[in-house]
């Protein structure tokens, strides 16, 4: 007779734990977190690489909305996979319905290993960076500026939802009134001629649009977190889907806006050439406090995906420590807040060591030393202009394999569950998932060409997942479960 395990009670019905939690999150605090992890620094920096490879203000302003449409069509997705399934853990629950246990195992530990650690470590060092300037501190204050700011947000959520989405509203809310700002600049400031037809280089300098999408779908990156916290939010089958796509059309209006405020001001050709268009906006508009307010607003902008990054992030490793017997003690709660503080902490180990491994000079020397004993080549680190954007790089396919993945579970749930009652069914059926699954491959393809020889690096930390969920069953065997 085969064995039962950890595993199948799942599969069959959600186990209580995280599914008994009080619904507390708003539709405006889910879009909140939405929001607030999405919109990070990306719309600082993006911006300039998108027009650089497209023909005119027109295209660019198209390529975004292009993105906004394509994430749309993934929410939808979503949407129906979180009123399916209304558990905490998002892709992670869906993944073990349709393709088995070890799957949903290796997303969780993908997230906590480096996927999701690794976004948190780069969205600090973006705001020690920033801080580092705007205070005028040494360089080597850098990386504990970064890790204090980890470890504080960290706190605030150990005293439970309460105090994490009230953080993530007010970061959330100072970043849309930071970049309402801009594109109030751009409207009084800026230049209509801009726009006029005809305003188009004389060729694509540069790959060409394709590559201005790739740019733009990883500055939407992230809003799919939402659904980590699905057994949260009041009234799911109502608030998911409405906070999903409502979140996604407020992004896409805030990125057209705020391009269209640099457009405007700068003109095609210098922003084109310009690395800090906010700055250069705000300067031309309110002069040199223009750059302090920048600095500013980017400090809040990473700090607002920071905390929507551990708040989100800690409830899936949470979900894996319910259903994993190996992994019992990430389940833990706090019996007064109600928070997981195991996997709070946990998190906040990962990135406090990433931060310092892959984030500081002497980190990297000390993985490339590791590297050259186990008879292996140390890390192209220059090429990707430093430590998290090489760990992101060669982690970034293994992120676009689970959302095709969760993109595919659609059909195969869909077969596998057809009698469960769904809250919200994706409109136009076939259409939005196969787009979604699309996207997903085009992405998956262009992070394997970006990545090259470091994606097998990258598989590294994913690997030593699969030793890690054999042990899990191994002492789910022995306790009999």
């Amino acid at each position: 007779m085969k064995p039962t395990f950890e595993s199948e009670s799942l599969i069959t019905e959600p186990s209580t734990g995280s599914d008994s939690l009080a619904e507390r999150l708003s539709l405006w605090d889910t879009v909140s977190i939405i929001v607030g992890i999405v919109v990070g620094t990306a719309v600082f920096r993006t911006p300039t690489m998108v027009f650089q490879n497209v023909a005119g203000p027109w295209q660019a302003l198209g390529v975004w909305l292009l993105g906004g449409v394509l994430c749309v069509f993934g929410a939808f997705c979503y949407a129906e996979l979180a009123t399916t399934y209304p558990r905490n853990g998002g892709d992670y629950e869906y993944l073990s319905r349709a393709y088995g246990r070890w799957v949903g195992f290796l997303f969780g530990w993908a997230q906590l290993s480096i996927i999701l650690t690794g976004s948190i470590g780069v969205m600090a060092y973006a705001f020690a960076d920033y801080a580092a300037g705007l205070w005028n501190l040494p360089f080597e204050a850098t990386p504990w500026v970064a890790a204090s700011a980890v470890m504080i947000l960290t706190l605030l959520n150990l005293f439970g939802l309460f105090v994490g989405k009230s953080l993530q509203n007010l970061l959330t809310g100072a970043k849309v009134l930071g970049l309402a700002v801009v594109v109030i600049a751009g409207a009084f400031w800026g230049r209509s001629d801009v726009f006029l037809p005809g305003r188009t280089t004389a060729g694509l300098m540069g790959p060409g649009l394709g590559l201005a999408l790739v740019f733009v779908l990883y500055a939407y990156g992230g809003w799919n977190d939402a659904v980590f916290v699905a057994a949260e939010v009041r009234d799911q089958r109502r608030n998911l889907p409405r906070a999903l796509i409502l979140g996604i059309a407020g992004i896409t209006v805030v990125y057209l806006a705020v391009n269209a405020a640099y457009l405007a001001v700068l003109g095609f050709d210098a922003a084109r050439e310009t690395a800090t268009p906010a700055a250069d906006v705000l300067a031309l508009a309110v002069g040199p406090m223009g750059g302090r307010a920048v600095s500013l607003l980017v400090m809040i902008s990473a700090l607002g995906a920071i905390n929507g990054m551990i708040l989100a992030g800690s409830r899936v490793y949470a979900v894996v420590g319910e259903d994993h017997r190996g992994f019992a003690w990430l389940g833990h709660r706090s019996a007064k807040s109600g928070s997981p503080v195991a996997s709070l902490l946990a998190q906040a180990a990962i990135a406090l060591l990433l931060i310092f491994l892959v984030g500081t000079p002497r980190g990297r020397n000390l993985f490339d030393a590791a590297l050259g004993s186990a008879g292996l080549g140390g890390l192209p680190w220059d090429k990707y202009f430093g430590g998290f954007e090489t760990l992101l790089a060669g982690s970034a396919p293994y992120f676009w394999v689970f959302f095709l993945l969760t993109g595919l579970s659609l059909f195969v749930l869909r077969v596998k569950d057809r009698g469960r009652e769904r809250g919200f069914s994706v409109p136009w059926y076939p259409l939005p998932p196969i787009i979604f699954s699309a996207t997903c491959i085009y992405m998956l393809h262009s992070s394997l060409d970006y990545a090259g020889s470091l994606a097998l690096v990258g598989a590294a930390p994913l690997l030593a997942g699969l030793p890690l969920y054999g042990l899990s069953v191994l002492l789910s065997r022995r306790g009999g479960s």
